[in-house]
């Protein structure tokens, strides 16, 4: 019995030094992805933000963890009104981090929900600022990272106080409410023929005056060959003439050729099946085929 008893005080005894050792262990682990804040009578003493052991005071102290990484707050979907009075509907997300957890404590009570509230806050402040000044047409042409960058360019350093830096603001949605969406549609589809049909009528004008300065080119052509060719032809004349003249410029040459042109002129009456031909005497014709 007395070996049982010693047995169990020994137990008892190890128990209480375990219990003790926990209650008042001085050893604070950090990790690489939290800061480790060291809190005294409700004040913040030290920070310990490098990854691994640090010593605290038993009792008095106690370990207040903060996260030390990039976080996603998804924020409400809301409706701002672009420059030009049209209603959008923006369901975005901000990505931040807590870069100075004293502040983040005394301001936020390190409360991840009260960050995310006042996030949500701050960013729909900056969207609706940043549309409200911009034209609806701009805001969805933008969608490649232009306006997310501006939105954040434009909440700038106003988390700064409570200990938070806004890396990024993105968009998941971006779009008409569906109570006008298919009016804004209808509309736009009619904006898109208007702008059709006026390219189209351009188009035509534009074509009626290449074709109407083709036709004057073709006109304007082809009565500058008809001239060219009457001019041509004007002067083959007078050089055949010339040349006649120059070939029968005496008295037995010109008789010779009377002769071919009554043999032609002959010729040429001689048509049809009656082969007959009554000339007078006196005719220069006649004299020729008589040989007088």
């Amino acid at each position: 019995m007395r070996v049982l008893a010693k047995f169990l005080r020994n137990i008892g005894i190890a128990a209480v030094l375990i219990l003790l050792v926990i209650v008042c262990n001085p050893l604070v682990v950090t990790s690489a992805r939290e800061y480790s804040m060291i809190v005294q009578f409700g004040k913040v003493v030290r920070v310990e933000d490098t990854a691994g052991l640090s010593l605290k005071i038993p009792f008095l102290q106690t370990v207040q963890k903060i996260p030390r990484y990039k976080m996603i707050a998804d924020l409400y979907p809301s409706d701002v009104t672009t420059k030009d009075k049209k209603v959008m509907t923006v369901d975005s997300f901000v990505i931040w981090e807590i870069t100075d957890p004293v502040k983040y404590l005394s301001s936020l009570s390190a409360s991840r929900e009260k960050a995310e509230v006042r996030l949500g806050n701050v960013v729909y402040n900056s969207i609706k600022n940043v549309l409200s000044s911009t034209n609806q047409s701009d805001i969805i042409s933008g969608r490649d990272g232009e306006l997310a960058q501006i939105i954040t360019d434009n909440i700038g350093t106003s988390m700064d106080s409570y200990g938070i830096r806004i890396h990024a603001v993105e968009t998941k949605k971006l779009d008409l409410p569906d109570s006008n969406k298919e009016a804004v549609y209808q509309r736009m589809i009619s904006e898109r023929n208007n702008i059709a049909a006026q390219y189209t009528a351009d188009g035509e004008y534009q074509s009626s005056l290449i074709k109407n300065e083709t036709d004057k080119t073709v006109k304007e052509t082809i009565a500058k060959a008809n001239a060219e060719a009457e001019k041509i032809k004007a002067e083959g004349e007078a050089r055949y003439m010339q040349i006649l003249s120059e070939a029968y410029n005496d008295e037995s040459k010109a008789d010779f050729y009377n002769y071919v042109r009554s043999l032609d002129a002959l010729k040429a009456s001689l048509t049809g099946e009656n082969k007959t031909i009554i000339l007078d005497g006196d005719s220069e014709l006649a004299r020729i085929l008589s040989g007088n």
